[in-house]
């Protein structure tokens, strides 16, 4: 083995290595090795920057902006609603309309951003039908995966194939071109459900979270804070008066987490968020939490000259014009993960108090801003409506689970819905006709929805998920690498020599499984990146037409249907479902073969 061809192997191992372990970041990874193959001597710095030119990559930037649009124009929201109506009281009525709806919807937006979407859906629609949500997510996980065979743009893997092919000369592919394969696909998964689901939890009803639509007054019995929250009056004479909170510094002083400061305002009693710079008035009703319940509210009350108010759960009720609460779940990609709230200043940066944290279903007594959150932990926050919406905006490293029913009196009207989905027929106008590049089409809807205030330059950038961005820009190096040290030369003579003789339909299952393999452990990006030379090059070897080859690529790499970490679509399913690893393979596996079964059969007719 030529040593260059090793250095790439050892660095392409490495990579992998630290993507499965999750440490360092995969876009940290990914720069790392785009940055040391230059200087090895390996590639060219034009050739190891060249990803950043690449309009694949500006296309995908423009998606996150444009699943944003959607997102905050709550078309998704609406959606769902039609779909709680549709479905009635039929279980696989609603299978069947959430599976299409999802896979629909996620062929022109991200299928982690309109799988976010659809969890606190589905989780009110389980609770009006009384059923398991478990019964209902995975179906969800399965769709958004179908969702990015559904159409070029769906998901990055499909403009990577789609980029092998015209940097390779060849015409790329169209709009519609993946629709054939992933409606095929879809239909198939949503038939497999409705048997399937019957593998899946049982039960009616489940306690806990996620089973019904709930209150103020539920959420803060689930969380047991009963006996940590308490309403306290500052009198005159109190040493708190005249002082700001930053002065005080409550939580680190007394273990005290302050929620919010009622105030009298135009004769009639406001919930204020305290802040810094908040000073504490004779009158003021402090709204507290104590951190640890071994803190003696009797001393504290007594050192500060304080006195205790009645607080009953439907005080918060009351203020729901004013404060607002929400569980929200911390993203696999979250800078939260591995840090505490006190760390990230979670509350100076988002405005907001965490004063329950659920991990594994159990509520996590103590001092939760101490605690260092993992993926899959639920948080419950409180704070103005306000920024809870800010909160929701977000999907880096949050996803909100649940509001409570108080939300539906102070939720805003949406009214630029008409301009997003305007904006995005222009863009599928546009792509499907070829008039212009699709990079370019992605970009006129961007622009249509900002100059429609769909969406504003902030929020736009903030949209976009530049770890995504950087990985794929990072990762394109190595196809570069590989054919210049003759390794995807290599890889193919080999798999021809041990499949000497095989037909099409074997390489291409072949091809799956490799693929699939791949995805189980590092992203479905990379491993489209990795998998299409090898692709193409085995098609040039047979002299045969390479489209079937990369668009089993395209397939396998979305068909990470076996593992929670194969895909942070399934990720973001298992806590709202209840669900243990075996899950995943036990409906996953089964359905994998189906995929590759139909991929073996289909492809090599219709897209040869």
């Amino acid at each position: 083995m030529p040593a260059d061809l090793a250095i790439v192997l050892g660095l392409l191992v490495t990579c992998i290595v630290l993507f499965i372990l999750d440490w360092p970041r995969m876009d940290i990874v990914a720069l790392g090795a785009m940055v040391a193959m230059p200087v090895l001597g390996i590639i060219t710095p034009h050739e190891a920057f060249a990803g950043f030119s690449d309009p694949n990559v500006v296309l995908i930037a423009a998606l996150f902006i444009i699943g944003e649009g959607i997102t905050r124009t709550g078309i998704a929201l609406q959606v769902g609603r039609w779909l709680a109506r549709k479905a009635g009281n039929s279980e696989a009525r609603l299978i069947v309309l959430l599976m299409l709806s999802v896979g629909l919807l996620g062929s022109v937006m991200s299928s982690t951003g309109i799988v976010a979407i659809f969890i606190p859906v589905v989780l009110n629609v389980t609770s009006r039908m009384k059923i398991h949500p478990g019964r209902l997510m995975m179906p969800l996980s399965i769709a958004g995966l179908i969702s990015g065979m559904m159409t070029l743009v769906a998901t990055p893997p499909n403009m990577i194939v789609d980029s092998a092919l015209e940097s390779e000369g060849a015409e790329g592919f169209g709009f519609f071109s993946f629709t054939p394969m992933g409606l095929s696909i879809l239909i198939a998964g949503t038939l497999y459900m409705l048997v399937a689901k019957n593998w899946l939890a049982n039960g009616t009803t489940v306690a806990g979270a996620n089973n019904r639509r709930r209150t103020f007054a539920s959420f803060i019995e689930e969380y047991r804070l009963e006996q940590r929250a308490f309403r306290l009056q500052v009198p005159y004479s109190s040493d708190l008066v005249g002082r700001t909170l930053g002065e005080l510094d409550l939580r680190q002083r007394n273990g005290v987490n302050l929620i919010g400061i009622e105030r009298m305002g135009r004769g009639q009693p406001r919930l204020l968020n305290p802040i810094s710079q908040t000073e504490v008035r004779p009158g003021d009703i402090l709204l507290v939490d104590l951190v640890t319940p071994e803190n003696d509210l009797q001393k504290f009350v007594e050192e500060l000259g304080l006195s205790v108010l009645p607080l009953e759960g439907s005080y918060f009720s009351q203020h729901s014009q004013n404060v607002g609460m929400a569980e929200v779940a911390v993203l696999p990609e979250s800078a939260m993960v591995g840090k505490s709230l006190v760390d990230r200043k979670f509350r100076t940066e988002h405005g907001l108090s965490v004063i329950g944290l659920r991990r594994g279903g159990e509520a996590i007594s103590g001092n939760v801003a101490e605690e260092k959150l993992r993926t899959g932990d639920i948080l419950l926050v409180i704070g103005p409506w306000k920024q809870i919406d800010s909160l929701r905006s977000q999907k880096r490293d949050f996803l909100v689970l649940s509001l409570p029913v108080e939300m539906d009196d102070v939720a805003p009207a949406i009214s630029q819905a008409p301009w997003a989905l305007a904006s995005v027929a222009v863009m599928i106008v546009l792509m499907v006709s070829g008039w212009v590049p699709n990079a370019l089409a992605a970009l006129i809807a961007c622009f249509l929805l900002g100059a429609s205030r769909c969406v504003d330059i902030e929020t736009a950038y903030k949209s976009i998920r530049w770890q995504s961005i950087f990985l794929i820009v990072g990762m394109m190096p190595f196809a570069i690498a590989l054919e210049k040290t003759h390794g995807i030369e290599m890889a193919v003579s080999f798999l021809m020599r041990v499949l000497d003789g095989a037909e099409v339909h074997v390489l291409i299952a072949v091809l799956f499984v490799l693929t699939t393999g791949f995805s189980l452990v590092i992203s479905n990006t990379a491993t489209a990146i990795l998998m299409a030379p090898i692709a193409m090059s085995m098609a040039k070897q047979l002299d045969v037409s390479p489209y079937p080859f990369v668009m089993t690529v395209a397939i396998a790499a979305s068909a990470a249907f076996m593992t929670p970490v194969a895909s942070p679509v399934n990720t973001l399913v298992m806590g709202p479902g209840q669900y243990r690893f075996g899950d995943y393979m036990k409906i996953g596996l089964p359905f994998t073969l189906i995929v590759m079964g139909m991929c073996v059969v289909l492809i090599p007719w219709w897209y040869a």
